[in-house]
């Protein structure tokens, strides 16, 4: 069974009508075709995140600067790993 997805505007427009109908959040649901724990979900995140409530599937910005930054530090990582196995290789022969 395929996982619908709902846009960010059909989520806030759905959250919406919960806070602002004043019907039960059972019977709203039921009109929009969800559940009404996801509508709850909703709610709670449009609450708690505000502009950033509902992103969406593309990158996410914080994401990609954190990713951009630890690829940075494991490239500078390696080349030190790869600095000190000569420097290894070095000393060994120079002891023998």
């Amino acid at each position: 069974m395929k996982r619908k997805v709902f846009t960010k505007e059909f989520k806030l427009e759905a959250v919406r009508l919960l806070e602002s109908s004043g019907q039960p959040a059972a019977e709203v649901a039921r009109e929009l075709g969800i559940r009404r724990n996801q509508l709850y979900k909703w709610q709670y995140e449009r609450r708690n995140k505000a502009e950033r409530a509902f992103p969406g599937r593309g990158p996410h910005p914080e994401l990609a600067d954190e990713l951009t930054r630890l690829r940075r530090e494991n490239a500078r990582l390696q080349e030190e790993r790869d600095i000190l196995k000569k420097a290894m290789a070095f000393f060994a022969k120079e002891s023998s």
